[in-house]
């Protein structure tokens, strides 16, 4: 014991020591202080305000004034998006501004860009009705001078002379003139002429028929060109459409009609000579409007540009400050005292560095007072925290999605590392295709630092997390293929610490008796199976193991290791149920009938509470003792693990049945499709069938094949493996840190 108490620390293995602390800060050294520890992300505040609303904490306005902020730059990101302009990644060289000052110039921005999109809204606007004008000028007149071609030949051919003649400048406007609707001819017959989304045109001339009972006739035609939306800025396709019908009950209706589904109308004169005098006059006005539309898009984007400059620092400026503002939220204003007092856990050795932080704050804020760091007991459980890095971080969280480990308890992730890319390549093995894993795991590893700066889809975000996992689940599989002589299904014969200390003692009433029953039953079946390797041995295991129940004085021939082996291990198995049952319960009642009578003091240590007892570690609540309860817990637990014993070893039948689908896939896309397709003397078949076989190999073997291994080996170390030992009912240790700001702020 001595030896294992001298070994070096795991840090993966349990998770690091945490200590409760406090806090006394100044008013004036607060922000400062807690803008360092947020630059620092190793201290965990606690809400000591959580029977408050949040517009009853001290910097409620602060917060909003932040939040409308927020809101600003949301509001600038979308307009550079909608502008088409890309804002600049990294930060613009500018003197540092205070909020104040920030505060207002985004006011001004605002107020600049929100007049911008109004005037160039209203100008688009404007644009759009003498466009769709000039449209239904072309298209309704067209329309007109098709009904009267036949009745007046030689008024078309006078219509022809006057739009010959130049002398349009005496000639008044004739846009500001009311020009309406009138009969076409002698038998007063009138139009009604406008423009419509082409998505409801149908149903607009259905609704014109049965109000009108019939009595119009409606000619349409598209527009030219699709119209931009003012509003969404999308491209609208256009019908343009003429009614012509009788009475001034109809044009009623029709109007009515056309204003519910929003058709804009156009008056066009009958005068051939006025409608090409209008045309003239909305083409000229048309010029204008593109030339001012042209320069407000161009000045709009310089602002726009300005402003994507500094957006990233503006927005990591304030989601900065709202942060900070909401964890001085979350501490006591002490009003005499005129201080805020804070608590939170922080790692034990990261007590220096958050010292010298405070230290830092309470100089660069020339206060007067220091800022009072001392140490507490709690009554609640410490965090779970673990420090990972780039390759031990994805196995972690395979873990920490089950469950996060209890405050030092021992974390499955050390041996997940291993068993798990391990029983993936029990169940996928195949070199070929663990050659195409590694290749793809070595393409994510050497873009690393490219790909982590960027931000991607949430498919490839996951794959990029788990780079490291999928290059252990290659080199396993490959590792695993060679065994199984697996390449593409193409048989190649290629060969002929202290951290372990059980940290409570009544493990050895209940650990102990688990592995004693395990190693009698399922550990005895492993050795029989490495003797029959060794042996070449043709003895039936199974008949073996069921016989070890009902026939336990039989005698097992060339199985026989020594004597009295089957009543051994079988009374070993059937003495450490009760084992596991009956003493536990009672030490944990003596325990704390001790401390409760004050003869002892300190943690009811046992395997489902705290594992450790620092001095200045948290304290459990104390709470009364119920035996019913614990024995009754106890008893479900001893049979869960003695049925769960079996259920989930003969769960990992799993491991078999997956590598034989796998293997089986393999060879029927090797034979049925390549192989068969490599039998026929033709270029072409060939090449399909390679196609086919490549396809096959990447979706079906590589991907879909690549999943399901992935998930059977989670739900092995889940349910299997994890639930032997592993409780995971902790809770993360968060720590107040900017690093954690930027992907929830955007």
């Amino acid at each position: 014991m001595e030896y294992i108490d001298n070994l070096p620390a795991m840090d993966l293995m349990r998770s690091e020591k945490m200590t409760f602390v406090q806090l006394i800060m100044p008013v004036e050294s607060a922000h400062r202080a807690v803008l360092y520890l947020g630059e620092l992300g190793l201290l965990q505040f606690r809400d000591l305000n959580a029977d408050k609303s949040p517009f009853q904490r001290t910097f409620v306005n602060q917060v909003k004034r932040c939040a409308e902020m927020s809101r600003k730059l949301r509001f600038f990101k979308d307009q550079i998006h909608k502008a088409g302009l890309l804002s600049s990644a990294r930060p613009a060289l500018q003197p540092d501004v205070d909020l104040e000052e920030l505060e207002t110039q985004l006011a001004e921005h605002e107020h600049e860009l929100i007049e911008m999109n109004s005037n160039s809204e209203k100008l688009r606007q404007t644009y759009n009705e003498l466009l769709e004008f000039k449209m239904v000028l072309q298209k309704a007149g067209g329309f007109l001078v098709s009904s009267k071609s036949n009745g007046v030949p030689e008024e078309r051919e006078l219509d022809e002379n006057v739009y010959s003649n130049d002398d349009y400048a005496d000639t008044a406007s004739l846009l500001e003139q009311d020009v309406r609707p009138g009969p076409s001819n002698q038998s007063g017959l009138r139009f009604i002429s406008g423009i419509i989304s082409k998505s409801n045109a149908l149903r607009f001339e259905r609704m014109l028929f049965r109000a009108t009972r019939g009595n119009m006739l409606f000619n349409q035609s598209p527009a030219d060109d699709p119209i931009i939306d003012p509003v969404s800025t999308e491209m609208v396709e256009k019908t343009i459409f003429v009614v012509f019908f009788s009475g001034e009950q109809a044009k009623t209706k029709i109007l009515k009609i056309c204003e519910a589904f929003g058709a804009s109308c156009y008056p066009v004169p009958d005068d051939i000579t006025k409608q090409r005098q209008i045309i003239r006059e909305v083409l000229s006005r048309l010029s204008e409007l593109e030339t001012t539309l042209d320069a407000g898009l161009s000045h709009r984007n310089k602002a726009l540009t300005s402003i994507g400059f500094h957006l990233t620092k503006w927005m990591n400026m304030v989601s900065r400050e709202k942060a900070v503002f909401d964890t001085l939220n979350m501490l006591n204003f002490d009003v005499t005292k005129k201080c805020l007092v804070g608590e939170g856990w922080c790692p034990i050795f990261a007590k220096t560095q958050i010292q010298e932080a405070l230290q830092r704050a309470t100089f660069d804020s020339n206060s007067q007072v220091g800022i009072i760091f001392h140490v507490m007991d709690a009554v609640e459980s410490p965090p779970t925290y673990f420090r990972t890095n780039g390759f031990t971080n994805a196995f972690q969280e395979i873990v920490d999605a089950y469950g996060v480990a209890r405050y030092q308890e021992a974390n499955p992730a050390v041996y997940t590392v291993i068993t798990f890319p391990f029983l993936f390549a029990v169940m996928f093995g195949d070199w070929g295709h663990g050659i195409c894993l590694l290749l793809g795991a070595l393409v994510l590893i050497a873009r690393e630092r490219n790909l982590g700066s960027q931000r991607l889809g949430s498919f490839m975000e996951m794959l990029f997390g788990g780079r490291y996992v999928l290059l252990l689940m290659s080199l396993f599989s490959i590792y695993c293929g060679l065994i199984y002589n697996e390449f593409f299904s193409i048989p190649f014969n290629i060969f002929g610490g202290s951290a372990y200390k059980c940290r409570d003692d009544s493990c050895r009433y209940q650990f102990v008796p688990q592995i004693i029953f395990l190693n009698s039953l399922f550990g005895y079946l492993s050795l029989l199976i490495v003797i029959k390797w060794c042996t070449g041995s043709q003895a039936d295991l199974y008949h073996v193991m069921i016989y070890m129940f009902l026939s336990p004085f039989d005698d097992l021939g060339e199985n026989q290791l020594f004597w009295g082996q089957k009543i051994i291990l079988l009374l070993s198995a059937v003495i450490a149920v009760p084992w596991m049952l009956f003493p536990k319960p009672f030490i944990l009642k003596r325990r704390h009938s001790e401390r409760f009578q004050g003869r002892t003091y300190g943690l009811l240590g046992n395997s489902e509470m705290d594992l450790d007892a620092e001095p200045d570690s948290a304290r459990q609540h104390r709470e009364e003792f119920n035996f019913s309860e614990v024995f009754v817990h106890q008893m479900i637990h001893s049979i869960e693990f003695v049925l769960g014993a079996v259920s989930n070893t003969a769960s990992y039948l799993r491991l078999w049945a997956l590598s034989l689908a796998h293997s089986e896939l393999s060879t029927v896309f090797f034979e049925k499709v390549l192989k068969l397709a490599w039998g026929y003397d033709n270029i072409i078949i060939r090449l399909v069938g390679l196609a086919v076989f490549a396809f096959a190999t990447a979706f079906i073997l590589l991907m879909m094949e690549t999943l399901s291994a992935f998930l059977h080996a989670l739900r092995l170390h889940w349910v299997e493996y994890q639930n032997k030992f592993y409780y995971g009912d902790g809770y993360k240790f968060r720590p107040f840190s900017f690093a954690t700001l930027t992907d929830d702020e955007d």
